[in-house]
């Protein structure tokens, strides 16, 4: 028994060490010391350090109030260029739910391997083109990039709303304030970098700079998510918890791309029958969730509504679309959806309609093979109030071609 007692006592004081060697480690580097030194003394007397030690050092950061904008930036590099290759992964004899097509996680990476995709394939070319020659084209190119990458506002979205929430719930602050402080700062960016290059007057420099640290932060992001929040909420968030946030990311919407599938655990205790069965008591008739999504999906138009703060909350799913929609719109802004040449036409018609002076606009135009008739209407409540706008899109090439007539019995 003696014995029994020694060895907890061994390994309390073992733990106890150790946690206060890790914390001198990144209170060194806190205090400025060169990340090469503090990393090679890492190396050598800590080697590996887990999700659940990370946990408890951003917890203790996080106490450490008045520190600037800049010094949280810099010291939080400074974590991720520790954290590469000393992270202690857990062993997984299995696949986890987290590799199965639907599920929160598989959606993030694969959002995270289009970021990617963007950045390295797209941003990082066209800004070296740019570089060389700050031509309308290239300016342009790179605008179009950043309205494309903007799309990460839904992926940060999802993250800071559905998981930060859960591990909260386990007592788990540091991440999920620290983390969403670096993504508010890489939102910031783009923005600036979109405003930079909307207005462009020569000011190079500060174009390749922003865009240079939009392309480092998206990157880093990329591997603290994979590295170190994906596996502390894996190890924290029950099935069930997974199973809300599942249903509750639609609502937000995803960035670049969407779920490959719709998750359906083992043990799932959300009757999706009863989901799908619902009812919905209208003015003027009752349908059922079925009935009401296939009636709006077999109306020979394209519909979409934008809710009142110019975000995109649904579109209608026909057998021949008009105009290609994915669900990677869904919790976008309208402004975002359209090239930045026209986005001025959508702020001034979406201005008309909020204010009143507008109750509907329409525009027709030719499109590939289509002559296709567009319309927008201002949704309002019974009292007037503004709560969106429906755009209604069809093609009326066969409505002009008619001639003549037809009775219901010919």
């Amino acid at each position: 028994m003696s014995e029994m007692i020694n060895n907890r006592e061994l390994q309390l004081y073992t733990e106890t060490n150790r946690m206060a060697n890790i914390r001198q480690v990144f209170q060194d580097l806190h205090n400025g010391r060169n990340i090469d030194e503090v990393k090679a003394h890492f190396n050598a007397f800590i080697g590996k350090i887990t999700v659940d030690e990370i946990a408890q050092l951003s917890h203790d950061f996080l106490e450490n109030d008045g520190i600037s904008n800049e010094e949280v930036q810099r010291i939080y590099a400074a974590h991720t260029e520790m954290f590469k290759g000393t992270i202690q992964e857990e062993i997984h004899s299995t696949a986890g739910p987290e590799d199965q097509p639907g599920h929160p996680v598989h959606t993030f990476k694969l959002e995270n391997r289009e970021l990617e995709k963007l950045v390295q394939l797209s941003v990082k070319v066209n800004l070296e083109q740019f570089e060389k020659e700050d031509t309308p084209e290239n300016v342009y190119k790179l605008l179009s990039d950043m309205n494309l990458l903007l799309d990460i506002d839904k992926h940060f979205s999802r993250k800071e709303n559905l998981i930060f929430p859960y591990l909260e719930n386990y007592g788990i602050y540091g991440p999920t304030n620290n983390m969403w402080r670096i993504d508010d700062f890489i939102r910031d960016a783009i923005k600036d970098a979109k405003q930079k290059l909307t207005h462009y007057q020569g000011d190079k420099k500060a174009v390749i700079h922003v865009i240079h640290y939009v392309m480092d932060e998206v990157l880093a992001m990329v591997y603290r998510e994979e590295n170190i929040l994906f596996p502390m909420a894996l190890k924290n968030l029950t099935e069930d918890e997974w199973v809300k946030i599942a249903h509750e990311s639609d609502e937000i919407g995803f960035c670049l791309t969407g779920p490959e599938a719709e998750w359906k655990p083992d043990r799932n205790h959300l009757d999706e029958k009863a989901i799908s069965e619902g009812y919905i008591k209208m003015e003027t008739g009752i349908l059922s969730l079925k009935q009401l999504e296939m009636l709006l999906n077999h109306l020979p138009v394209d519909i979409t509504f934008i809710d009142h703060e110019d975000v995109v909350r649904y579109f209608s799913h026909g057998k021949e679309r008009i105009f290609a929609r994915t669900k990677a719109v869904i919790g976008r802004t309208v402004q975002n959806c359209h090239p930045p040449r026209s986005v001025h036409v959508v702020e001034e018609l979406l201005e008309d309609f909020k204010s009143g002076k507008k109750d509907s606009e329409d525009f027709w135009i030719k499109f590939r093979d289509k002559y296709v008739y567009i319309r927008y209407f201002a949704v309002r409540d019974e009292n007037g109030k503004y709560i969106g706008t429906l755009e209604f899109t069809q093609n009326i090439d066969p409505i002009k071609a008619i001639e003549g007539e037809k009775r219901i019995l010919s």
